[in-house]
């Protein structure tokens, strides 16, 4: 087994156990994300339909 592939597997079972241990905290932490993000991309759309109006 490679390196990488071993990795990737020790992060999935990881990722799997916080999921199933602290839920609540795992959806705390995708509602962050997904928030940055939403915020990333209306930054984004701003900057543009400045760039574009202006």
């Amino acid at each position: 087994m490679n390196t990488k592939k071993i990795l990737v597997l020790t992060g999935v079972a990881l990722l799997v156990f916080f999921l199933v241990t602290q839920p609540q905290a795992s959806a705390g932490i995708v509602t962050n994300i997904i928030g940055t993000i939403r915020d990333a991309a209306e930054a984004i759309v701003t900057f543009v339909s400045h760039v574009f109006a202006g």
